[in-house]
């Protein structure tokens, strides 16, 4: 009796065991799915994966600059064997467990070093990244001659991001390299059913060469002719719905994208191909576009395009479902649809968070006011440092004085990043400004990015196109003044949120405090911090901790006295306030903004409103 139950709880686990190897083994293959190309191949092959190819590895740097080795081997050997199973009657792995079976095709691969190229980038926490694979596959009949051997290449591009970690140093990469390695794996079984099957449609339109080069190698692989293959499209895609905070939940005033990645895996060039975007009016009109072209995409090429929009804040409650479809100018058949699923909600944002477009002021204009607001976020040169959210606080500047300050759009200009080179900046101040400003006009300039002092104490502002080694590709302060001055506007407002940094042998040089302040006095300065240094970026509140306070009194929250306006007083003696305590208790750093030169409370530029907020907050949050 002891020994059956002993026999019987053996059997159980080795039924647990294999239930669970199988679980692994399916994990390991589910995670991309191939095309289907048609019938298995009536073949039993063996895969001879060469060490260069299991072994294969590579390195990144990443967000914190620290070298990361990379394994790809074993992702690129999976979705291998996965696309030989899908394209052979019966596949052998060399090394397995030995059988009777004889192959009647070998198939080694080996694979070239494969390269990894991440391209630091500040925007919304994506990296611009480029993986490139390269390997060879070579086919063998019974007796070991060599039928063929096809070059395999995938290189694909994407937007990496970092993970949500407390340090985000490092970036998702790993569905990166899955779909890379379906690539690859996608072009092996294009391949080999070229060269193995005759009866693949792709052999009607191959020259005559290919044609008697895959019959030989039929022939002498012992090939039985196959039953005519089921339909092939020439074109196979992915369609991805991203969204801002990637919970694919879509909430109002949240930008989302649609990533649609198209592959070619027929041997010949596919033209005039174009991307269909459909789904619910509400959602489907805030796209400016809902067909794109791809154009030509080359044999085994592959092009991304994407549909983006920006939701807006008043959405109903539903479940969104998007379709994208193929279409080919010449009538070629293309793979059907694919459907996109998400929750919409009205706002996914807090009440204290100022990416929550506030509505408009009725009846407040102010047409004779005007604004440049500038962001960098990224420059040409890569060894100059970009601030994170820099783009994106001028763009929130620059909506809020719409929505918030009574502007109009023609009377705001927007730089972001390539848009703000110098020529960009000095035609705004120099041509835009002065042929629309009145005596009576209020001039504000809001310049989120980067500053740099000289050993001789000049302070320039550093444009998209500007270089740490060459002054004249930099906007000298003294020349934004001067240009500020010459405007004769009733009041002009500079403020400045970034990093400062010194000019001089790489902080060997003694370099004087930069100094904002013009000789007249003329121009207002609001600084986000003092001296040299970073002011704060913040990746929870995803803003400069200044421009995000700034943000919030214009909203209301500086309106101490509760009359439905906000002024430059209330707003400078807010931002005074609450930027130096949350970044002593959140960072443990000092930032303190400076205003210049220094007002007392008599001064009449302070009583100037900014904004006038329809609905003033309750009470001041963290």
């Amino acid at each position: 009796m002891k020994t059956n139950r002993i026999l019987i709880i053996g059997v159980l686990l080795i039924q647990v065991l294999a239930s669970t190897a199988c679980e692994s083994i399916k994990s390991r293959f589910s995670r991309q799915a191939l095309p289907d190309l048609g019938p298995p191949v009536p073949l039993t092959v063996q895969m001879d994966l060469d060490p260069s190819l299991s072994q294969a590895q590579t390195q990144y740097i990443d967000g914190c600059n620290r070298i990361q080795p990379l394994s790809i081997g074993q992702t690129v050997e999976d979705m291998l064997i996965q696309a030989a199973h899908q394209t052979f009657r019966s596949v052998l792995i060399q090394g397995g467990h030995a059988t009777e079976a004889k192959p009647d095709v070998t198939v080694r691969v080996r694979m070239l070093d494969p390269r990894l190229k991440i391209q630091a980038d500040a925007l919304y926490d994506r990296a611009p990244a480029e993986l490139s694979l390269d390997a060879f596959a070579e086919f063998f009949d019974t007796s070991g001659k060599l039928l063929a051997e096809r070059p395999l290449q995938a290189t694909r591009k994407e937007r990496l991001q970092l993970e949500l970690t407390q340090q985000r140093c490092d970036y998702v990469i790993d569905p990166f390299v899955q779909d890379t390695s379906a690539m690859l794996a996608t072009q092996f079984m294009q391949e080999a059913r070229v060269l193995l099957d005759p009866t693949h449609n792709a052999n009607a339109s191959a020259s005559p060469s290919s044609v008697a080069t895959a019959g030989a190698a039929s022939q002498s692989a012992g090939l039985t002719p196959a039953a005519p293959a089921a339909p092939v499209y020439a074109l196979s895609f992915k369609a991805t719905l991203l969204d801002e905070n990637s919970n694919l939940i879509l909430e109002g005033g949240e930008r989302i994208r649609v990533r649609v990645d198209v592959v070619n895996t027929s041997p010949q060039a596919v033209p005039d191909i174009a991307v269909q975007l459909a789904g619910p009016p509400t959602l489907i009109t805030q796209f400016p576009a809902t067909k794109l072209s791809a154009g030509t995409i080359e044999a085994g090429g592959s092009k991304s395009l994407e549909f983006i929009a920006t939701l807006p804040q008043s959405l109903h409650p539903q479940q969104a479902e998007f379709q994208v479809s193929l279409a080919s100018g010449t009538g070629q058949g293309v793979p059907p649809p694919q459907t996109l699923l998400a929750s919409v909600l009205p706002t996914g944002l807090r009440t204290d968070d100022v990416d929550q477009i506030p509505a408009v002021t009725a009846g407040f204009q102010r047409s004779g006011d005007y604004l440049l607001s500038i962001g960098l976020s990224s420059y040409r040169e890569q060894q100059i440092a970009a601030r994170k959210y820099a783009a994106l606080d001028a763009e929130m500047v620059a909506t809020y004085f719409q929505s918030l300050g009574g502007l109009p759009r023609s009377n705001v200009r927007l730089l972001q990043d390539w848009s703000a080179l110098r020529p960009d900046i000095e035609e705004a101040l120099l041509d835009w400004l002065p042929s629309k400003i009145t005596k009576d006009s209020v001039v504000m300039v809001y310049f989120a990015g980067q500053a740099i002092v000289s050993p001789a104490g000049e302070t320039f502002l550093i444009p998209y196109d500007g270089s740490l080694e060459a002054t004249s590709r930099l906007y000298p302060l003294k020349d934004l003044e001067t240009a500020l001055a010459r405007l004769k506007a009733k009041q002009v407002l500079f403020v400045f949120d970034g990093t400062v940094l010194k000019n001089g042998a790489e902080g060997r040089m003694k370099v004087p405090s930069p100094k904002w302040a013009g000789a007249n006095g003329s121009v207002l300065h609001v600084i986000a911090t003092t001296g040299f240094g970073k002011s704060l970026e913040s990746d929870t509140l995803r803003h400069g901790l200044f421009t995000y306070y700034l943000l919030r009194g214009l909203r209301g929250e500086a309106d101490l006295n509760r009359n439905g306006e906000v002024t430059i007083g209330e707003v400078t003696a807010y931002v005074n306030r609450k930027v130096p305590m949350v970044a002593r208790s959140d960072f443990k750093q000092e930032q303190q903004p400076q205003v210049l030169p220094v007002q007392r409370t008599s001064d009449r530029n302070l009583d100037m409103i900014l904004t006038k907020p329809p609905a003033i907050p309750a009470a001041e949050h963290p």
